[in-house]
């Protein structure tokens, strides 16, 4: 019998393999992973172009129709494009406002420490998402901010945060604004036109749905300029990068070459599906679908469905006294789907993700899955503890 993904176009991962319901690492297309079977010099014309071509690719997504943006990739994770981008972008006298509500908002601001430049932070816990009258508040408190940092979708509790109502205020009170966009760019609307951001970053593996190995700064032109002498750090230096890449077409050091080719057809498969709102509309209905069964299930939500973001959902563990967290992950790897623990300090969690090569069919036996593996585990409820809901009622209060 025929998978159901393979019916409705979306293959299955290879014989054995899991999918993964993760932020990233995802699963990904045959071909994306078979563009990497050939290899790349990575000072030749060939790659040079296929860089070239991947930086246009990622810059027609941003809706810049001025040329006032470019695109600067950098070898590493999407926390060295993080700390790229706050010590290129921020000047050693600059003060940056972080704005956080989870584990990566909470990593920018260590970050800032480790490189020993003025910050502060407003810290909104795990459950609601920074406004814009409370950054407007904090801005006019302290003259000194010349940057704020906003996390895009923030996927330690899977919020959505209002980058947009954020934007607004950081312009109108003459401040730059900084995204972390790792885990939503491609598939939430980050539009140059509507959002003016000085810089943001994301990651090849994530809503591109490449694999891992590099990510890459969207800034405008000025402030790259800007940047030069700002940053801590040769290898991070993103002006240097863009200026080795206007110059000569190459990286600067020995790039990820098999991981820009992945990229290549994954940006062209993006492409195919309707750019970001073609990609963004199937990650919400794998959200929809698999919370709605979830939901019939017993399980919980840590967040309303108002902050829900499309990428990855955080729900409450089980109360019941058979449920180990440990064993129902195996259990659902045993079933072929990889999900990720939790990462709240308040509350037992776990969470699904939405992103990657799969649609609703596959989100479908994922909640089935769930369900036997409940079902072997003896747990008859998936309602969570009583405690955990009154801490989500008074934290959102």
């Amino acid at each position: 019998m025929a998978d159901t993904a393979t019916a409705q176009g979306f293959e299955p991962p290879a014989l054995g393999e899991p999918y993964l319901l993760t932020p990233g690492p995802l699963t990904t297309a045959y071909s994306v992973k078979q563009a990497m079977l050939k290899d790349w010099g990575s000072w030749d014309g060939d790659f040079r172009a296929m860089t070239a071509d991947m930086r246009r690719r990622l810059l027609a997504l941003t809706g810049d129709r001025k040329s006032e943006y470019d695109c600067v990739p950098l070898q590493g994770s999407g926390s060295y494009c993080v700390e790229a981008m706050l010590g290129s972008f921020v000047p050693k006298d600059g003060k940056v406002l972080v704005l956080a509500n989870g584990a990566y908002g909470l990593r920018a601001a260590q970050t800032m420490k480790y490189l020993g430049r003025a910050h502060t932070l407003i810290d909104k816990g795990d459950y609601l998402p920074p406004r814009g009258d409370e950054v407007g508040a904090a801005l006019d408190a302290d003259p000194a901010i010349t940057h704020v940092l906003a996390i895009h979708c923030e996927t330690s509790s899977g919020i959505l945060n209002p980058v947009p109502e954020i934007a607004e205020v950081v312009k109108a009170k003459g401040r730059k604004l900084l995204v972390d966009s790792m885990s939503a760019f491609g598939a939430v609307p980050l539009d140059v036109n509507d959002i003016g951001y000085e810089a943001m970053v994301s990651s090849a593996n994530k809503c591109i749905e490449g694999v891992p190995g590099f990510g890459f700064v969207i800034a405008k032109k000025s402030a790259l300029e800007a940047a030069k002498g700002n940053s801590h750090s040769l290898s991070l230096d993103v002006h240097a990068q863009w200026a080795a890449m206007e110059k000569t077409g190459q990286w600067r050091f020995t790039p990820p070459t098999h991981v820009v080719a992945a990229f290549l057809e994954a940006l062209k498969m993006h492409e195919a599906e309707g750019g970001v709102a073609g990609r963004g509309a199937r990650y919400t209905r794998n959200r929809d679908v698999m919370v709605a069964g979830m939901r019939e299930l017993g399980f919980e939500t840590l967040l309303s469905d108002r902050w829900l973001s499309p990428i990855i959902v955080t729900f409450f563990c089980p109360a019941h006294e058979k449920f180990v967290f440990n064993r129902f992950y195996e259990l659902m790897k045993d079933k072929g789907f990889i999900i990720y623990p939790g990462k709240l300090t308040v509350v037992d969690s776990f969470r699904v993700g939405c992103i990657g090569r799969m649609d609703e069919h596959v989100m479908r036996r994922v909640v089935e899955a769930a369900k036997q593996s409940l079902d072997e585990m003896g747990v008859d409820t998936a309602a969570p503890p009583a405690t955990a809901i009154a801490e989500r009622a008074k934290l959102a209060a």
